[in-house]
């Protein structure tokens, strides 16, 4: 205390009932151990309080921000549950669906015959599950898409598409000489499919098939009358037939 300017048998004996005996002897030891303690106390921060109060309101509003990242958390980790068993409940659905719908395609576009399935690769987890297609044509064992020739290859993959579209139509599908590796029968049975599809999708299809130009509404070409020069040349059917 001698630091601060105070002496403490002084202040002991100022502070103290005069009633009572004070014999500093008795008390020196006390006296010693006091002022080693504050000693060990050094020197004072008189901004400690406004300090521990800073302290103190940051701690406070971590806190409270911590709680609410945790509320945050355990909300968005509910969310997310909720939401993968809706989506796998829905992907099932949509699944259970479209095997349906492409194993009758399937036999459409192949005449009637053969048959075909996807197989999910993980069945315990839907949401990262691959599928495997399997096709059994006409007369044929079944096999693994990967082991078709490239017609049937080309049939399968379009049966898969447009049973998709059956699934769920869209507006818009553009194909691309997708007709070229097929048959005059399979083209044919390809054509009709696409008039069928035509009411709910709107189908722009290059290709170089006379069969498959049949089934159109509209016709655009390119032409060169003159070497060098190329020329779009459109046809509408219903014109033309009129």
């Amino acid at each position: 205390m001698q630091k601060h300017g105070l002496d403490i048998k002084e202040e002991i004996t100022r502070d103290m009932d005069f009633d009572v005996a004070f014999s500093p002897s008795e008390d020196e030891k006390g006296i010693n151990e006091l002022n080693e303690k504050a000693r060990e106390l050094g020197t004072v921060n008189p901004g400690a309080i406004e300090e521990y109060e800073e302290l103190k309101d940051r701690h406070d509003f971590l806190i409270k921000h911590q709680r609410d990242l945790t509320i945050s958390i355990t909300e968005l980790e509910e969310a997310i549950s909720r939401m993968n068993i809706a989506t796998k409940r829905r992907l099932r659905e949509a699944y259970t669906l479209l095997r349906t719908k492409f194993s009758e395609v399937f036999a459409t576009l192949f005449g009637g015959g053969g048959k075909a399935d996807i197989i999910l690769t993980d069945k315990e987890n839907i949401l990262e599950s691959g599928l495997e297609i399997i096709a059994q044509l006409p007369g044929k064992r079944l096999q693994n898409l990967n082991l078709l020739s490239g017609g049937e290859k080309a049939l399968t993959s379009l049966a898969i598409l447009f049973a998709g579209f059956l699934v769920r139509p869209g507006p818009l599908c553009i194909l691309d000489e997708v007709d070229a590796p097929l048959d005059e029968p399979n083209t044919a049975r390809f054509g009709q499919m696409i008039r069928g599809l035509s009411n709910e999708t709107q189908f722009i299809i290059i290709t170089h098939r006379r069969a498959t130009m049949e089934i159109a509404d509209y016709i655009y070409g390119i032409t060169m009358e003159e070497p060098g020069v190329s020329k779009v040349v459109s046809v509408r059917f219903s014109e033309a037939k009129a």
